[in-house]
């Protein structure tokens, strides 16, 4: 991760804030006034069934749409009065591991983490920039595939490619949307395993958007359930899993 200082939040720093959130959509209710806190160094899980608005919230907090009402806190800015180029500049902070993985079909895997360094980091070197992509795939155990295609590896290793693309930016936050949706149980289990491993590594602190009650207990520090709109409970798994209340229960049994 980056070496400045500065570059941090201080410890014990909330790095996300959310306030009082709301967004509709043609008049469906999606976020009802949903607040929670990302502490540094954690990780959180925003738990929730399908369509419940789990990926609506973490697009409003990298920007991606607009809440209709309530705050949002990001590493000390309001994201909410930033301007575009603010915008683009904190989002570098914050790396978003995509649901879908986005990877450019067109593109070697290499070329693939390239991308985002020449857009943001065009004072890196030819070897500084090999030596970060050399980096990415070796935290995620794909340093062999640097000159295949996309298109050539398993879901999981796409998965893994797309978190390596993700570290590039060496950001302070990571944000998972639905991490393991779409690959196996053992496949789902390594790619919890290795969010764990990166936040240890790198002391990120990260929110991961899931359903998948074996990636939540593996990787949450803290859970936050998002039921009708609202952030219904909050706890750690076994807290939670040791609840009565017949909402809480349904995730667990």
């Amino acid at each position: 991760m980056a070496e400045d200082p500065a570059f941090h939040a201080k410890e014990g720093d909330n790095v996300i804030v959310v306030e009082g959130v709301k967004k509709s959509f043609a008049g469906n209710e999606v976020l009802k006034g949903f607040d929670f806190v990302l502490h540094k160094g954690e990780t959180l899980v925003i738990l929730g069934r399908s369509g419940s608005g789990k990926s609506v919230l973490i697009k409003c907090i990298i920007g991606l749409m607009k809440p209709d009402a309530g705050t949002i806190n990001v590493l000390g800015n309001n994201i909410l009065e930033l301007s575009i180029g603010d915008m683009d500049k904190l989002r570098m902070r914050v790396g978003f591991l995509f649901q879908s993985n986005a990877l450019y079909d067109s593109m070697t895997i290499r070329e693939n983490l390239e991308f985002p360094m020449r857009r943001h980091l065009r004072h890196l070197t030819a070897d500084e920039v090999n030596e970060r992509v050399v980096a990415a795939l070796t935290d995620v155990g794909l340093a062999k595939t640097i000159d295949l295609m996309p298109s050539e590896l398993s879901g999981g290793m796409q998965k893994r490619v797309a978190l390596a693309r993700t570290l590039i930016l060496q950001p302070e936050i990571i944000l998972y949307d639905e991490p393991t949706t779409g690959l196996d149980p053992i496949t789902g289990m390594e790619i919890s395993d290795l969010i764990v491993e990166i936040q240890e590594k790198y002391q990120t602190s990260s929110i991961v958007i899931s359903h998948d009650m074996k990636c939540v207990e593996r990787t949450a520090d803290r859970i936050d359930v998002l039921l009708n709109g609202i952030c219904y409970a909050e706890g750690t798994y076994d807290e939670l899993k040791a609840s009565t209340d017949p909402y809480i229960k349904q995730y667990f049994d």
